[in-house]
């Protein structure tokens, strides 16, 4: 089974980002938008795009991606 979890806080750094709050400031996202993605809260299209927009990634790389055995999965 895949485990899938955002990696959005390893990104920003690798883009030279100190906070999520000065990412959404200089790019006009909100940030209740980008703390709910990289919190596993929810992951709307609009916003992952406008996130992986303005980071100049693909959507793919707004997440890890794992194979793990079916009993550590939680649906």
């Amino acid at each position: 089974m895949l485990k899938v979890t955002p990696r959005l806080g390893e990104v920003l750094k690798e883009k030279g980002y100190t906070s999520q709050l000065s990412f959404c400031n200089e790019h006009g996202i909100n940030q209740r938008a980008v703390n709910s993605f990289d919190k596993s809260v929810q992951h709307k299209s609009v916003n992952l795009f406008a996130i992986a927009r303005a980071l100049n990634v693909n959507v793919e790389e707004l997440f890890k991606v794992e194979e793990v055995p079916d009993e550590e999965t939680t649906e």
